[in-house]
């Protein structure tokens, strides 16, 4: 389904109301009778699961399984798969620069990326709502080649292969990325937690120059990028501004009223309340209650969009997601009272 996206985002912020976008899969997975190993290997039952919560819910736009592995083993990266958890990533690819210079790019055909592509098709072609399809960033895919602690260090030893790295990722998303929006999806959920640990300096240099690549190459007026970042406590939240993002996700361990503080009012700002503590870990009550904190502490930005601070997890309970919608249709009831 074809959307304006500009319009879309514009009409968010011209609305009394506030929206919701929670990054959830895993509850609809569950509630289809479902497991996660059949969600992340079969395009069918991610759509289902899918489409069982944009049926059930009134969140502002459908979103996919936060699976960080998808692109890695395309790379070529060795995979455990779990019936109940999302994918891990085994070992490593590459060590040096001999290793960085031979890798090649992989095609869109390679490991799960076709099943990914179909899945996102599937929605676009048959809900009636936005699809926000999902991919890593470049930093966080080329940590999980070169190793993440390894990464950290090389960027002081061996900058240089570590940005031929960086590029050869940037270059697979951006292919990626068209893929998504060739097949119908409205925007990509950009997944960059692993630059949360670098310094804004840092994170300028070895993310969000790659990132304004595959904006530049893939953001117009139908197709959206939200870049995604719950490393991000506040510390390099100037560096993804810098990308151009027509959104940002934050996740819980940041001051979300700081973020939308520094974060430009053109764009859509996204968190962040706690997907493991609040939403998996808490009674429905709790939920509620802070959800409610959360919408009267931002009520005076419109740009902002309630969701959670990252993926929903698996065994979350039913009771706390219908918790969060509730005190969102609350707020909104009693806000022209």
């Amino acid at each position: 389904m074809k959307i304006d996206m500009v319009n879309w985002a514009r009409d968010i912020m011209k609305s009394n109301k506030r929206f919701s976008m929670p990054i959830m899969t895993h509850p609809g997975i569950e509630g289809i009778g479902e497991n996660v190993y059949n969600a992340v290997t079969n395009p069918n039952v991610h759509y289902a699961a899918v489409k069982y919560l944009a049926e059930k819910f009134d969140s502002i736009a459908s979103t996919v399984i936060m699976d960080l592995t998808v692109e890695a083993e395309a790379f070529g990266m060795h995979i455990s798969f779990s019936q109940d958890e999302v994918p891990n990533i085994i070992g490593r690819l590459v060590f040096d620069d001999v290793t960085i210079s031979a890798l090649e790019v992989p095609s869109l055909e390679s490991a799960r990326i076709p099943v990914y592509i179909k899945a996102t098709s599937l929605m676009a072609h048959n809900l009636n709502k936005p699809i926000i399809a999902g991919c890593i960033g470049p930093f966080s895919l080329a940590g999980r080649l070169y190793d993440m602690s390894e990464i950290m260090i090389a960027l002081y030893i061996n900058s240089k292969s570590i940005k031929e790295l960086l590029e050869k990722c940037t270059f697979f998303i951006i292919k990626y990325c068209n893929k998504l929006k060739e097949v119908g999806a409205n925007g990509v959920m950009l997944a960059e937690p692993a630059s949360g640990l670098l310094s804004n300096e840092q994170c300028r240099e070895f993310s969000s120059v790659y990132i304004k690549k595959i904006i530049d190459a893939v953001q117009d007026e139908t197709f959206s990028v939200i870049l995604h970042n719950c490393g991000n406590r506040g510390h390099c939240t100037s560096a993804m501004v810098y990308t151009g993002a027509a959104g940002y996700h934050f996740g819980n361990t940041i001051d979300i009223v700081q973020a939308l503080n520094e974060c430009p009012k053109t764009a859509l700002v996204m968190g962040n309340l706690d997907p493991v503590v609040l939403f998996k870990s808490s009674e429905p009550e709790v939920v509620y209650e802070a959800t409610s904190r959360l919408l009267n502490l931002t009520k005076y930005y419109p740009n902002f969009v309630i969701s959670s601070g990252c993926d929903i997890p698996p065994k979350t309970s039913m009771n706390n997601i219908n918790a969060f919608f509730s005190a969102v249709n609350n707020f909104n009831s009693n806000i022209n009272r």
